[in-house]
């Protein structure tokens, strides 16, 4: 960490942030600590290809891993052999809990698959599926992690061609490689630094000064009254379902407390029991400084005091289990190592259990009572689970504040890197699009006249008009970026495309049929002043048929002269509201207008609460909530509990769903886009949460509302929800 600070790899002071360099001032270290750098997307590639270079083919080889089987890709593989029904293993994979105990269990409790454990051929695959689970799958490459050897790596490792040319994958994962003491460098592609990178370069466009990142104010009230808000939607680390209620109840109020944010909702301080001693202790630290009194955290042994202070007297930082150890039972320098290196190997609890006897041992030579060393001991292997050092939580968490700061004062630049850099981060391109409209950026789609091949920033003065984004052509289904810039060049040498014939003239030839009529579809060609029924019957009458196109382009015989078509001017009526927000959703994935309940909101049961209002109810009523899940996680540290996100127009709610109920509504709540949701709304120091009892898919258990005015001119709120299940986005599903 220091030599990286020195050589400004890292904007991290080691010594400024108290960092621990005890695992690196150790007298036993046999081999090299990992080398672990984050750069942007963009030049990770370019990084791999110099160490190449600068070392040698027989020098440099990629880490490999082996991914293995879990229950949904053996569901997947085995089920080609008898040739099951696709539909129906899909929906199987789709609808199976991961960690349940076996498939034939799993069956039971899927709808329309009763009885199916013991039918020919379904049993054979539980039976299967059970003896691959757990074994490697294949070998694939680690995401960047690289061995450099003063010796040709053929001598001393298996090695095999990678699939890109040039390269040499090993065929030993990162734990072989680290017991032969390789030197181990992993070049990490993280996406945040690719959205600041360019996020500069476009305030540096407007401004005519780039914003140097280093020097911004680190204490700025307003980016932490945001934060403490909740208020984190795309930003880096932070944004997530748990780190927003985890981040209401903390309130950090600097790059400390940023630091421990990142750090604490991680499986090790949870499966360590960190997290709820923390926060209460956090509230008393809060309420003991507004008294004017000094707060002074409990601890389990006062020889824990000096080195878990600063968290409140709970271990969150793999650092803190070296320092423990060293304080607690008088390990040294190579047993604290030893213990950490178990630690972060796979299937290590075997491996960690053989040091508790020495830890008992020196703590009770401390003074240290059995039973509170085992209690501390149970704190410290729960950092197998995964926990971050401090160096890492350290610089996450100022690129966190740095995210927060660009996205307040430069919003618009925000978001544009923001969509040109994913995927990433916990949210749905469609999550965050509608987060940028509720910050005040408007969304404008995709246009063959102004679109770039990815987002850019517009601006336009007076007439109350606000920063936009404009989506690019790169975004639409069946383009490419090769096709869209192609497209882009030939607009600004020979000028804005005037018609329909004239833009199928003058496009590149690898654009498909299919690709242009997205285009129309989404109102890419709305500047043409027709309609987008009239754009795409034009599109029939200037290209031949699907059947009769070719494979590569669209199937262009001659060249067409430049004259109208006679049956051009034919006129078609517009698309309706619901068939522009379909049209939004099957071409570019995201909506660009408006979330789809607002569509069908006077369909919904009148006694529905929009997320916008939970804040104003009491904690203990009953409520129904309705919305698009945005994401479903089971973490494995939850025991058997559910969470969702449900967002509709005005925000997103939180939903804990219990085990008990998960089993009664399971296919709603792992396969439905939608979902209609009843339960207890519980509220705990700023956060809100909808306990469920009841979840169903929003489909058809609604009935519209008898309504004396004129019936407007909308669909069937069912028949739209039915169209909208096929093309709703994906929710982020983790477990």
């Amino acid at each position: 960490s220091i030599v990286c600070y020195l050589l400004g790899l890292s904007h991290i002071d080691p010594i400024g942030n108290k960092l621990f360099l005890g695992r690196f001032l150790n007298e036993t270290l046999a081999s090299v600590p990992d080398i672990d750098l984050d750069f942007p997307r963009e030049i990770r590639e370019e990084l791999i290809r110099r160490v190449y270079k600068r070392y040698g083919d027989e020098h440099v080889g990629l880490v490999c891993c082996f991914p293995t089987y879990r229950l949904r890709s053996a569901v997947r593989e085995i089920a080609k052999a008898p040739h099951l029904p696709l539909g129906e293993i899909e929906l199987v994979a789709k609808l199976s809990d991961s960690r349940t105990d076996g498939l034939a269990d799993e069956l039971q409790h899927l709808p329309g698959f009763e009885g199916r454990r013991d039918a020919p051929l379904w049993k054979e695959l539980c039976e299967l599926a059970a003896e691959i689970r757990g074994l490697p799958r294949h070998v694939s490459q680690h995401p960047g992690g690289m061995i450099i050897s003063s010796r040709p790596l053929v001598e001393l490792v298996p090695l095999e061609r990678a699939a890109m040319e040039d390269r040499v994958v090993c065929q030993w994962d990162k734990d072989s490689c680290d017991d032969a003491r390789f030197i181990k460098i992993d070049f990490l592609a993280l996406g945040m630094l690719s959205l600041a990178e360019e996020c500069v370069e476009l305030i540096a466009r407007r401004t005519g000064t780039p914003p140097d990142l280093s020097r911004i104010d680190f204490e700025d009230p307003v980016i932490y009254d945001r934060i403490c808000a909740g208020d984190t939607i795309g930003l880096f680390q932070i944004e997530s379902r748990a780190q927003i209620q985890m981040i209401r109840r903390a309130r950090p109020r600097n790059l400390e407390d940023l630091a421990v944010e990142v750090a604490i909702v991680r499986p090790g301080p949870i499966v360590g029991g960190a997290v709820n001693p923390y926060v209460r202790r956090r509230e008393e630290q809060r309420r003991a400084h507004a008294a004017g009194q000094p707060y002074e955290p409990p601890v389990d042994h006062p020889l824990l005091r000096e080195c878990l202070s600063e968290t409140l007297g709970v271990i969150l930082y793999q650092d803190q289990v070296l320092q423990v150890c060293q304080a607690h039972a008088g390990f040294t320098s190579g047993q604290s190592e030893a213990l950490r290196r178990a630690m972060s190997r796979r299937r290590s609890h075997d491996l960690i259990a053989g040091f508790w006897e020495e830890f008992r041992q020196g703590a009770m030579a401390r003074g240290v009572p059995e039973k509170t060393a085992e209690k501390v001991f149970a704190q410290v292997i729960a950092f197998s689970e995964f926990g971050f050092p401090k160096s890492h939580a350290a610089a996450f968490g100022l690129l966190a504040y740095q995210s927060a700061w660009l996205r307040h004062y430069h919003p618009v630049e925000y978001y544009v890197s923001l969509f040109n850099n994913q995927p990433m981060g916990f949210y749905s391109i469609d999550a965050l699009g509608r987060d940028a409209m509720r910050n005040g950026i408007d969304m404008r789609l995709p246009d063959i006249n102004a679109s770039d091949v990815w987002c850019t920033v517009e601006r336009e003065t007076g007439n109350g008009k606000r920063e936009a984004l404009r989506i690019g052509l790169g975004f639409i289904r069946h383009w490419s970026e090769e096709t869209a810039t192609t497209t882009v060049e030939e607009r600004e040498k020979n000028g804005p495309f005037q018609s329909v014939g004239d833009f199928v003239r003058r496009a590149p030839a690898k654009l498909k049929r299919t690709a242009i009529e997205a285009l129309m579809w989404v109102g890419g060609c709305d500047s043409f002043g027709i309609t987008r029924r009239e754009l795409l019957w034009q599109v029939g009458l200037w290209l031949p048929p699907k059947a009769s196109s070719s494979g590569d382009g669209r199937g262009r015989r001659q060249l067409e002269l430049a004259l109208n078509h006679p049956h051009e001017q034919l006129h078609f009526g517009g698309l309706a509201a619901h068939e522009r927000l379909l049209a939004e959703y099957a071409t570019l994935g995201f909506s660009a207008s408006q979330h789809p309940l607002s569509l069908v909101r006077k369909a919904l049961p009148s006694d529905l609460t929009l997320n916008r209002d939970l804040d104003k109810l009491k904690a203990g009523i009953t409520c129904l909530v309705a919305g698009l899940v945005v994401a479903r996680q089971r973490p494995e540290t939850a025991k058997g509990t559910v969470f969702l996100l449900v967002e509709d127009e005005t925000g997103m709610t939180n939903v804990i769903v219990r085990k008990d109920v998960y089993d009664r509504y399971r296919a709603a709540i792992r396969g439905e886009p939608f979902v209609l949701v009843r339960g207890k709304l519980a509220k705990d120091d700023g956060t809100v949460n909808v306990l469920a009892e009841e979840v169903r898919g929003l489909q058809c258990d609604i009935k519209a509302p008898q309504d004396p005015a004129p019936p407007r001119q909308t669909p069937a709120a069912f028949s739209f929800l039915r169209a909208m299940r096929r093309v709703a986005p994906d929710s982020k599903d983790w477990g």
